[in-house]
């Protein structure tokens, strides 16, 4: 397969730039797999899509305030430092911009005071750098205060701190990603409950979201691209969840990619899904035959990114890039701050 056979046309004024008023008060393009047919809902509609015994699973990886501004020692150049995940301890890879002006032995300075500061200590792949923090007091409690949040770069305008709630899940706990599962920014914490009293389960898995994600595909064929790898965790808890679902008959509806590609990581050749901490470069197009996803909830995707060829793979290549020309022509709002859509 071609990497062009995934592009479609999007106006850039469909590109959302701020999220919705509320949460879930955005559209939600409804997919029915069987019929090609497709409705037009809001995401509070979402639970009259979901049965008793099916089983909601979440990301619940938590962003990183990963964006920092800072000055080079000695020369006052102005850095900007995007980080992507913890090395060991202190030691971050990160990207760097301008790289250039980054040497090993460099120093970056952040704060007025000077609260935070960074070594470059080496060089990592694909143009990052390895940096050893120092700092006095709690890093993420810095980080949280000089961090701005990781906007993705087609999201024309500077983070601003309501962005620190909004570009965040409601349920997300665990510190790493440098973007977020933003098929989770729908819901809301009445909605969950609402799920859960109608007698729908509930599990979360965590992939911390590296700077792959920012990646675009380069490669001319499909077969040629090489994801980056991610890491993740499935706990006891969330295997046996799910793996009680699927016996039971229930269906499995992954809120998000990222949730996809962590059962579809994690899940053994028998089908069952294991409990597990690893890292995956999992790369799911069509022709994959999925383990565990029944059912996906997600955003709209770039043209020609991984994530259109993941959603290809559920439904077809043909049927999604129809349901996208009909989104546009509906005026959806796309990518991450945008709108929604459920492939039953």
């Amino acid at each position: 397969m071609n990497v062009s056979d995934f592009d479609y046309n999007l106006p850039a004024e469909l590109i959302a730039q701020q999220p919705s008023e509320t949460r879930d008060g955005c559209r939600l393009l409804v997919i029915h797999r069987d019929t090609g047919a497709l409705e037009h809902r809001h995401f509070y509609d979402v639970l009259e899509y979901l049965d008793p015994g099916d089983c909601l699973v979440f990301n619940d990886s938590k962003v990183l305030p990963a964006r920092l501004y800072g000055v080079k020692e000695g020369t006052g150049a102005k850095i900007e430092f995007l980080l992507s995940k913890r090395i060991e301890g202190d030691v971050w890879e990160t990207l760097v911009r301008p790289g250039r002006r980054l040497r090993p032995g460099d120093t970056v300075i952040f704060g007025l005071n000077g609260d935070l500061r960074a070594e470059i200590i080496g060089f990592g792949q694909e143009g990052t750098r390895h940096v050893k923090f120092s700092y006095t007091g709690d890093f993420m409690a810095l980080l949280d205060k000089l961090g701005s949040m990781p906007l993705p770069p087609y999201i024309e305008r500077a983070a601003e701190e309501s962005d620190k709630d909004r570009y965040q899940n409601v349920y997300a706990k665990e510190f790493g990603s440098v973007a977020c599962a933003t098929a989770g920014l729908h819901w809301t914490p009445e909605l969950i409950e609402a799920a859960r009293a109608k007698g729908v389960k509930t599990a979360y898995v965590t992939l911390h979201v590296g700077i792959g994600t920012f990646r675009p595909v380069k490669a001319d064929k499909v077969e040629d691209h090489h994801m980056h790898f991610e890491e993740y965790t499935v706990s006891e808890e969330a295997a046996r969840v799910i793996n009680e679902t699927k016996a039971a008959g229930g269906r499995v509806i992954c809120v998000g990619t990222t949730a996809c590609r962590t059962l579809e990581s994690a899940a053994g050749e028998d089908g069952l899904l294991q409990a597990k901490s690893a890292s995956t470069g999992i790369f799911i197009y069509p022709g994959y035959r999925f383990k565990l996803c029944d059912r996906l909830i997600t955003n709209f995707h770039l043209p020609k990114s991984t994530l259109l060829m993941l959603v290809s793979a559920l439904y077809t290549r043909e049927g999604m890039l129809a349901a996208y020309e009909e989104a546009v022509r509906e005026r959806y709002r796309f990518f991450s701050y945008g709108d929604a859509c459920f492939i039953l």
